[in-house]
């Protein structure tokens, strides 16, 4: 894992970018780890649950009995989702490919406005929010040096390749730790 285009870490322990990275199917893959529905399990204990698109509108708040149209004006469809209930944090995965120069660019810069939005929306709820992108190696780019510092500047995050499994606040299988 290269944060920043800093460090490093062991990629077997994160959600790999493939494209059309997809968490219930990468946590699936992972040792000790089930996803039953939208239950993510560790050791057959419940530790999160997983959301795309409109499943976190049709599943998870009417779950929680939150009628979104109550507070923002439009839907905003995540490409991923995890509400991990060990901190109490809906974390917010987007995933950002990208061939040649175009849209993306510019929708890196939304994440604050996407953020606030979410926050809105969990308010009720008292859950706590994080956006995270997951970004290809497209971005490493010199040229987005000032979006990746203001991404972190309004209090989002970014990984390029993959997201380390303890950062959502996931327990790692002891098989998957490197010395």
């Amino acid at each position: 894992m290269i944060k920043s285009g800093k460090g490093g870490g062991n990629t077997r322990t994160g959600l790999v970018f493939e494209g059309k990275t997809d968490l219930s199917t990468f946590l699936t893959q992972q040792p000790n780890y089930e996803v039953v529905d939208n239950d993510v399990l560790y050791n057959g204990k419940k530790v999160a649950e997983v959301y795309k698109k409109h499943k976190f509108y049709n599943i998870f708040l009417k779950k929680l009995n939150i009628d979104w149209k109550q507070h923002i004006s439009k839907q905003l469809l995540p490409d991923d989702s995890i509400f991990v209930l060990l901190n109490n944090i809906l974390f917010i995965i987007e995933c950002k490919h990208q061939e040649v120069a175009g849209s993306v660019d510019e929708k890196l810069q939304t994440c604050d406005f996407k953020k606030k939005q979410y926050k809105k929306l969990m308010a009720p709820a008292n859950i706590d929010v994080e956006y995270i992108y997951l970004l290809d190696e497209w971005f490493r780019n010199e040229k987005y040096k000032d979006v990746l510092d203001y991404i972190q500047s309004v209090g989002c995050d970014y990984y390029f390749e993959y997201i380390p499994l303890n950062r959502l606040g996931l327990p790692v299988p002891p098989e998957l730790i490197e010395d």
